[in-house]
């Protein structure tokens, strides 16, 4: 007799588990925390009651902490893209900045390539023009000086002036008396004495 009570409560609890393991998963499957509806759609049918068209978490009206912190990454997020923003735009401008300075450095680089060229040219230009003179003076000197100074009167003044001063210069390192001042006595008054006015006022050509 003992043992049938004890089989006899052992059922009623069985029964009660599993009495209350169903109307759990009943009122869990109503508020959509789990989804058993399928199961429990003829149990839905018989009560009377419409299953939850789908799941949902436990109501937010409360404060959701998965959605706080979903909504504080999304903040942290557009407040760093803010910031990637500002940085982006400083990086522009900053270069921006040095291509303008790259670009001064460059136009200075060319103006000075293009002093240094222009320099050398005069220099190649002022020994080519040494020699040229030191050549005629050599000419001018070795003619009759009514043909030689002939030919001075047909050039420049400074041309002149140049040939004059290269005469004297190879007379001086020769030891030698210059043709230079009977030449300006053939010439007109005035052409010789503006040559040698300007002869005492600009510098000596140095060949």
């Amino acid at each position: 007799m003992a043992s049938r009570g004890t089989i006899g409560r052992v059922i009623v609890l069985l029964i009660l588990i599993v009495l209350l393991g169903t109307g759990g998963l009943l009122w869990f499957d109503y508020l959509g925390i789990v989804e058993s509806r399928q199961a429990f759609a003829p149990v839905y049918r018989l009560l009377g009651m419409t299953p939850p068209s789908g799941i949902s978490t436990l109501p937010t009206e409360n404060g959701d902490l998965d959605a706080d912190r979903i909504a504080k990454r999304l903040e942290a997020i557009d407040l760093r893209s803010q910031e990637l923003d500002l940085r982006e735009q400083d990086l522009t401008k900053k270069e921006g900045e040095i291509t303008q300075k790259a670009q001064e450095l460059d136009d200075r680089l060319a103006s000075v390539e293009e002093k240094e060229k222009t320099f050398a040219e005069t220099q190649r230009q002022a020994g080519d023009r040494a020699k040229n003179i030191e050549q005629i003076a050599d000419y001018i000197n070795g003619m009759p000086p009514k043909n030689a100074v002939e030919n001075l009167l047909a050039m420049d003044d400074q041309d002149i002036i140049d040939i004059l001063r290269a005469v004297e210069a190879k007379a001086a390192a020769a030891g030698n008396a210059s043709s230079v001042a009977y030449w300006f006595s053939l010439m007109p008054a005035a052409r010789a004495a503006e040559i040698q006015r300007k002869m005492a006022n600009k510098p000596a050509f140095l060949p």
